[in-house]
């Protein structure tokens, strides 16, 4: 087997855990096309039950009705990830889970896709919901290779809750 997760997902996962762990709060996930990588990288670190509260792949428009508070009418309307989509995901996993904070990602891992940016391969929308409100980003890969971007939005995703982490100092300032 290959390392698993990747060294640079290793890493971000420690940070957090270490981060998190030292100030007693906690985390939730729910990622769509990082496949569950996101989560799997956070517990890849021993003790990351002090950390972690939960996660969700919620890949399919289904399973965002069935587990992410998705109603009809999100379905109706939806025209592909952005950072509204993905904020309202962590805040709704945050608030289920009572998390401190929440990571969330929809993308497009490729290789095909659409025609309007947040369709395109390597595009991914990212947000941290945390107590203070939602911290967002877009990344663009500029891949259409499917598992190489779908380990860099678990990479980009990790890297802005360190991020989030280390500027704030904790939930509680």
């Amino acid at each position: 087997m290959t390392e698993f997760p990747p060294a640079t997902l290793q890493t971000l996962a420690h940070e957090i855990y270490v981060l998190l762990k030292s100030r007693n709060e906690t985390v939730s996930v729910a990622e769509t096309a990082a496949g569950g990588l996101i989560s799997a990288s956070l517990l890849s670190v021993a003790g990351a039950s002090a950390i972690y509260k939960g996660g969700l792949t919620v890949y399919t428009l289904e399973s965002r009705l069935a587990f992410a508070g998705w109603t009809k009418a999100n379905i109706e309307n939806y025209s592909g990830p952005t950072t509204e989509i993905v904020s309202g995901l962590a805040e709704h996993t945050r608030k289920t889970l009572e998390s401190t904070y929440a990571i969330s990602e929809s993308g497009t891992a490729g290789p095909t896709g659409g025609t309007t940016r947040n369709r395109t391969p390597g595009y991914v929308a990212l947000a941290i919901s945390t107590p203070n409100g939602p911290v967002t980003k877009e990344v663009e890969t500029g891949s259409n290779d499917r598992a190489g971007n779908m380990v860099r939005f678990a990479e980009e995703a990790l890297k802005l809750l360190r991020d989030v982490l280390s500027q704030s100092g904790g939930a509680s300032l």
